[in-house]
């Protein structure tokens, strides 16, 4: 069994209950009841480095059939945000099947019921799905569940998006064409169209100096022989 406080977190729509074990990873205890939403990651991210948390344990919703539906979607959602919050702790799903009805059954038999129930049953659910965890560990060596993969930053000043193609399109005119294609004695005007994207070495779009050009042909007889 490693050493270290585990975090639990049960993901609801109002409520995130939060509970934690000992360094020993002996027993679970509630921790707090944070509200979903807005600063709910950045709460969660304060208790694990206040506690100088090993790992954090997110449950995951699964129907007894082992099918996810958008509970679980939720549940790893905020997994992800939580892993890019508090890395290089790791943070691992596990499933939680049931947690919730367990953790009602609990408080009831403690005497605990109606609105107070309501209050406690996510901080509850955390410490079921904490507990599971505990014993998966000390049963088979393995940490429980599976690890989530923070989200990966892209770094300061790199493009996203299409953009990232790396790809370019260019319009050639022949030498000493104009801007609309027809001849330019002078040569003056630039000979290269740019037309399409550009990547993280140009633009997008097309320049307005030199815009996409119809296809050049080849002179006919008429246009070559001089009149007579």
């Amino acid at each position: 069994m490693r050493r270290g406080v585990r975090i639990a977190v049960d993901v609801g729509d109002v409520r995130v209950g939060v509970a934690a074990s000992d360094p020993h990873g002996l027993v679970a205890s509630p921790v707090e009841t944070v509200p979903a939403g807005r600063g709910d990651v950045r709460r969660i991210a304060d208790l694990v480095a206040e506690r100088e948390a090993l790992e954090v344990i997110v449950g995951l919703p699964r129907s007894l059939s082992g099918k996810e539906g958008a509970a679980a979607a939720k549940a790893r959602a905020f997994a992800g945000r939580l892993a890019a919050a508090v890395a290089p702790v790791e943070v691992r799903l596990v499933d939680e099947r049931l947690t919730t009805v367990t953790a009602t059954q609990n408080l009831r038999a403690s005497g605990v019921r109606g609105k107070k129930a309501r209050t406690v049953v996510d901080q509850a659910a955390a410490v079921v799905i904490l507990q599971n965890a505990l014993e998966t560990e000390r049963a088979s060596g393995r940490p429980p569940g599976l690890a989530v993969a923070a989200p990966v930053q892209p770094a300061p000043g790199t493009e996203t998006g299409p953009a990232a193609t790396g790809t370019a399109e260019h319009t050639t005119t022949p030498d000493g064409a104009g801007p609309d294609g027809t001849a330019d004695p002078g040569g003056t005007t630039g000979r290269t169209g740019r037309t399409g994207t550009t990547t993280a070495t140009g633009t997008t779009g097309t320049s307005p100096e030199a815009p996409t050009l119809p296809a050049a042909h080849a002179p006919t007889q008429a246009e070559t022989t001089p009149d007579e």
